[in-house]
């Protein structure tokens, strides 16, 4: 059995969108929800269901992006003119 990085989908409230594919992604997608469907359900998992989850999973291990995101956090303490901060 393939060790897949999806498990299980949460059944979310979902937000609508409408996006293109090129045809091999789409077939990539409907293969890879046959096989995860066998491994959990049983059943297909159609590719609209697969891209949130892939989508969130690609952000949670994208180690620039969440450096990336820690900066854009960190309180600027050198103030608005890159001197020290002004009272």
């Amino acid at each position: 059995m393939a060790k897949l990085k999806l498990g299980p989908l949460a059944d979310d409230k979902p937000v609508k969108l409408t996006i293109e594919l090129p045809d091999e992604l789409h077939k990539d997608l409907v293969q890879y929800g046959a096989i995860l469907g066998h491994e959990t359900a049983g059943a297909p998992i159609p590719p609209a269901k697969l891209i949130a989850p892939m989508l969130e999973r690609f952000i949670a291990t994208d180690r620039g992006f969440a450096k990336a995101r820690r900066e854009k956090a960190k309180p600027n303490l050198e103030g608005p003119e890159g001197g020290e901060q002004q009272d």
